[in-house]
């Protein structure tokens, strides 16, 4: 079985951004459900309006990780936000990371090479809600990469979160080091794509969605947003196998 975990985040547009990346985490979040995949979520910061600046999950099942990682990088969304009074049409942006979660085996992390601060939960706002200190805070001194976990209510279990989402992180972070001295061209063949390319475009005004890299679109973006997408998938999936 197969684990991803995904990271979304509030991109360009302020409070418009953390409302539409909220509705992206519903909406994959609708799709594991219809899948049967196993959802977890691991960090999640709230703003005073409902929006989501970011959350952090895991979701494990049949062939979770292999659509997942279709979609990584930057979502763009056009409509007029809530906060809007003149009606007028904004663009936002949110980006989705997906890193495959590390077996056991593939990274090691020696005690004295972290960082662990332990804090209270806290939710829109800054307002903690939890009386405990339960929320954890991880930090991996040789690279200096930080991660959060404080959904659940045992430390211990936000302690396991952390250290399995650092452990993602690290092991894309050798990754990428890897790539980067391989050039380009190999790069290119082994699939990983920038986080920084806009990958598709959500257009509520004509109630279009347009996948940019396959330059196809689908109407009825409700009905896409409640989870069903089967038919992006499987356009990708199509044009993967086209191009490999």
């Amino acid at each position: 079985m197969e684990t991803a975990i995904v990271e979304i985040r509030a991109g360009v547009g302020g409070e418009e951004a953390a409302l539409f990346a909220r509705d992206l985490f519903r909406m994959y979040s609708k799709y594991a459900q219809k899948k049967g995949w196993k959802l977890q979520v691991i960090n999640l910061q709230l703003t005073d309006l409902g929006g989501t600046k970011e959350v952090v999950f895991e979701v494990s099942g049949n062939d979770a990780l292999k659509k997942m990682e279709k979609e990584a990088g930057v979502h763009r969304v056009q409509r007029v936000p809530i906060t809007e009074k003149s009606n007028r049409i904004h663009t936002s942006t949110v980006t989705v990371a997906v890193l495959p979660k590390p077996k056991p085996t593939e990274i090691k992390i020696r005690p004295e090479d972290i960082k662990m601060e332990f804090f209270k939960s806290s939710g829109p706002g800054g307002q903690y809600v939890n009386k405990r200190m339960t929320a954890v805070r991880v930090t991996h001194i040789p690279t200096n990469i930080t991660v959060t976990c404080q959904t659940e209510r045992s430390l211990q279990q936000n302690k396991e979160s952390a250290l399995s989402l650092l452990q993602a992180k690290i092991l894309e972070k050798e990754r990428e080091e890897m790539l980067s001295k391989i050039g380009q061209k190999r790069k290119e063949q082994i699939g990983f794509g920038e986080r920084a390319e806009k990958i598709r475009t959500y257009n509520f005004p004509q109630d279009r969605v347009t996948d940019h890299r396959i330059k196809k679109s689908w109407h009825d973006i409700e009905d896409i947003l409640d989870g069903n997408l089967d038919k992006i998938f499987e356009a990708l999936s199509n044009w993967s196998s086209q191009t490999n």
